[in-house]
C-alpha cells in the first residue's frame, strides 16, 4: 500500500519561546499511536517504543508466516500475499466517536480521502445455538429502520425498545417487559448512583436472570456479557454492562451516532488502517523503536528521568530520557514497571494491581469454499467458549481471495474470537488455557459446528477447512505455564474503582490505554483512543501549552431524561430507589 502523494496536517500553535519538548510513548497499540498522532499535530517531538516488530498491538493484523508465494521477504512480492491472520476481528460500533475522529485524519487513496472510509457496514447479524434448535437472524438495517421516536422520554423510549427487542429475540412477552423495565432503570438512573451502586451489582443480579427463563438468561445474561464484555454474568459490572446496551441502543435509535451499529474494515487491518497510520505519523515526524521492551520507569525527585528497555532480539539494555512519557502499555505491562517509590508517589498505580485481564483472543480458519454465515457478526450464544465469529472475504470487495492469498486455495477467511477459555469445551472437556493448540482449533471447530449445523444445516464442513491460525502473542498451550501477552481488561463488579485517571500525580507522567477510565468505560478501542486524548490534554495542561486540546467526545446522554437524572440523583442521596426500581 503507498502513501496519498499529499497529505493534509492541522496547523497547530507552539507556546511562544517554549521548547515544545520531547515525549517518549510507551507501547505502540491505538493508545499509544493516537496520543503520537495527538502530540505530533501540536509540535511534540516523539518517540513511541515499540517491544514488537510491527504497530497496532491487539488491533493489527499479521501475515500467516509461511503461506505466501511472494520471493524474498514473505511478503508477497510477485506472488499471493501471506494468508491474514489476526488478534481477533475488528468491530467499529456506530457510537464510538473518538477513534472515527482519528480515523478521518488518516490520509489513504480512496473515494473520502482517509482511512474512515474503509469501513463497512455489516447490516446483519445471526445467533447461532446449539442443539438444532433455530438459529436468530436479523437484520440490523430493519432495526434502524423502525420509526424514530421525536423524544425519548420514558413512554416512548420504552415503546421503543418494546419495538427492537420483539423484532430480534423470542422471549416471552413478560420477560421482555421485564427487562426493558430494568434497562429503563438504568437509563434513567444518575451517574453517581451508576457509579456507587450498580458498580457493586452484578449484571444477573440486576437483571434478575435466576427467575427468568434459560432462553432470557443465555441471551441477556451470557450471551450480553460473555461476548461483549468478556466476563460472567455472575460478576460482570452492572454499569460496565447497561452502559454498553445503553449505547447500543441509542445508535440504534439514531442518536449520536457515527454511522451504522456494525461496521468492519474492507481488508485486513493494518493494511486498511495501521500501515497508513505509521505512514502517517512518520510524515508529522514521529519516530519509532521497534524490539523495545520497557522494564522499569525510573523515578527520582519527584518526576521521572528515564526509562529501562531491552532489545528483544539481543536483550541489551539502556536507558532512554525524554521531557514527559505516556504510558500506553497494557496494563499488565505497565504496572510491571513501577518501582515502589512510584507507586508510592501515587496510589492509584497501586490500585491497579486489582484490575484483572483475561485471554480474549480470535482463530482464523481457512476455508476452500466461499461461506458468508451471514452478512455481519455469529454470535454463538451457546458455545461455552463464548465464541463470535465473522466471515471476512464478503467484507472486502475488490479482491479476489484465492488469487490474492496463501497458495491459491482459500476462498475465505473465519475469524473467531474466543471470550472464555476457563470454561470446559464440548470435545476434551477442558478449558482452552489447558489445551495444545490443535485441541484449540478442534474444539473451536467443534463448537462451530454445534451451533451453524445441525436440524438439516450443513454450513460448516471438515473437508472444506483448509488451515488455521492462532496470535503468536499465545505461546506454552499445552504445557504447565501458557502465556498470552495482549491480554484484556475485564469489568467484575467493582473494576471502576480501581481504573487510574490519564492525570498522574507525577508531573511528567501519563496514562493511556483501554484500562484508564474513560467516558465508555468498557476496554475497547474507542477507550484506548479516548485515554490518549484525555493523557494528552493532561500533559499539556501541565507543559503550560497554548495548543488547542484534544476534543473527548462522550457517550450520547439524552437531554429529555436530564431532568429524570437530576431527580434520581435528588432520590440517591436521599437513600430512595430509582423512580422506576420495582426490583
Amino acid at each position: 500500500m503507498s502513501a496519498p502523494a499529499t497529505t493534509t496536517t492541522r496547523s497547530i500553535a507552539v507556546p511562544k519561546g517554549r521548547d515544545p519538548g520531547s515525549v517518549a510513548v510507551l507501547g505502540g497499540g491505538v493508545a499509544g499511536l493516537t496520543a503520537a498522532h495527538e502530540l505530533a499535530e501540536r509540535g511534540y517531538r516523539v518517540t513511541v517504543y515499540e517491544r514488537n516488530d510491527a504497530l497496532g498491538g491487539k488491533a493489527r493484523s499479521m501475515g500467516v508466516p509461511g503461506t505466501g508465494t511472494g520471493t524474498g521477504t514473505g511478503t508477497g512480492t510477485g506472488g499471493r500475499l501471506p494468508l491474514p491472520g489476526e488478534h481477533g476481528f475488528r468491530f467499529f460500533p456506530g457510537f464510538y466517536r473518538n477513534l472515527p475522529d482519528t480515523l478521518r485524519r488518516i490520509p489513504y487513496p480512496n473515494k473520502s480521502g482517509s482511512v474512515h472510509g474503509n469501513l463497512v457496514n455489516a447490516p446483519e447479524c445471526l445467533v447461532a445455538r446449539f442443539g438444532g434448535r433455530p438459529n436468530l437472524r436479523f437484520p440490523v438495517r430493519t432495526l434502524l429502520s423502525l420509526p424514530v421516536p421525536a423524544s425519548l422520554l420514558p413512554g416512548t423510549l420504552v415503546e421503543s425498545l418494546m419495538g427492537l427487542l420483539d423484532t430480534s429475540l423470542n422471549l416471552p412477552p413478560t420477560e421482555v417487559a421485564h427487562f426493558l423495565g430494568r434497562l429503563l432503570v438504568h437509563l434513567t438512573s444518575c451517574e453517581l448512583r451508576r457509579i456507587e451502586q450498580w458498580e457493586r451489582v452484578p449484571w444477573w443480579t440486576f437483571i434478575n436472570a435466576d427467575a427468568m427463563s434459560r432462553e432470557y438468561q443465555q441471551l441477556l445474561g451470557v450471551g450480553i456479557t460473555r461476548d461483549l464484555v468478556a466476563v460472567r454474568a455472575e460478576v460482570a459490572s452492572t454499569r460496565t454492562v447497561a452502559r454498553l446496551i445503553q449505547a447500543f441502543i441509542y445508535n440504534l435509535l439514531g442518536r449520536g451516532n457515527d454511522g451504522e451499529i456494525d461496521r468492519v474494515l474492507n481488508a485486513p487491518t493494518s493494511e486498511a488502517w495501521i500501515t497508513p497510520w505509521e505512514v502517517h505519523l512518520r510524515s508529522l515526524g514521529v519516530e519509532f523503536e521497534f524490539g523495545t521492551a520497557v522494564e522499569e520507569l525510573v523515578y527520582a525527585g519527584g518526576r521521572i528521568t528515564g526509562v529501562r528497555v531491552r532489545s528483544t532480539s539481543t536483550a541489551a539494555g539502556r536507558t532512554v530520557a525524554a521531557g514527559h512519557y505516556i504510558s500506553a502499555m497494557p496494563v499488565q505491562d505497565a504496572r510491571a514497571g513501577w518501582g515502589a517509590d512510584l507507586r508510592a508517589a501515587d496510589p492509584q498505580l497501586e490500585r491497579c494491581d486489582r484490575l484483572r485481564t483475561a485471554w480474549m483472543v480470535g482463530v482464523q480458519f481457512y476455508l476452500r469454499t466461499r461461506t458468508p454465515l451471514v452478512h455481519g457478526h455469529v454470535i454463538h450464544v451457546d458455545s461455552p467458549w463464548a465464541l463470535t465469529s465473522v466471515s471476512q472475504a464478503q467484507f472486502w470487495k475488490g479482491r479476489d481471495f484465492r488469487s490474492t492469498y496463501g497458495d491459491g486455495e482459500v476462498a475465505d477467511c473465519l475469524s473467531v474470537d474466543i471470550s472464555a477459555w476457563d470454561r470446559p469445551g464440548i470435545l476434551y472437556g477442558r478449558p482452552g488455557i489447558k489445551c495444545t493448540p490443535d485441541e484449540v482449533r478442534r474444539e473451536v471447530w467443534a463448537q462451530l459446528k454445534a451451533g451453524l449445523n445441525g436440524a438439516g444445516r450443513q454450513v460448516l464442513a471438515d473437508a472444506d477447512l483448509h488451515s488455521w491460525f492462532m496470535d503468536p502473542a499465545v505461546s506454552g498451550l499445552g504445557g504447565p505455564a501458557p502465556s498470552h501477552r495482549e491480554q484484556l481488561l475485564i469489568h467484575p463488579v467493582g473494576t471502576w474503582y480501581d481504573r487510574p485517571s490519564s492525570r498522574t500525580a507525577v508531573p511528567n507522567l501519563f496514562l493511556a490505554g483501554d484500562y484508564v477510565a474513560t467516558d465508555i468505560d468498557l476496554a475497547t478501542m474507542e477507550g484506548a483512543n479516548e485515554s490518549a486524548r484525555r493523557a494528552v490534554n493532561a500533559l499539556l495542561d501541565t507543559a503550560g501549552s497554548t495548543a488547542p486540546r484534544c476534543r473527548v467526545r462522550r457517550l450520547h446522554r439524552p437531554p429529555e431524561l436530564a431532568f429524570l437524572h437530576k431527580l434520581d440523583e435528588i432520590r440517591y442521596r436521599s437513600g430512595l430507589p430509582n423512580l422506576f426500581d420495582r426490583g
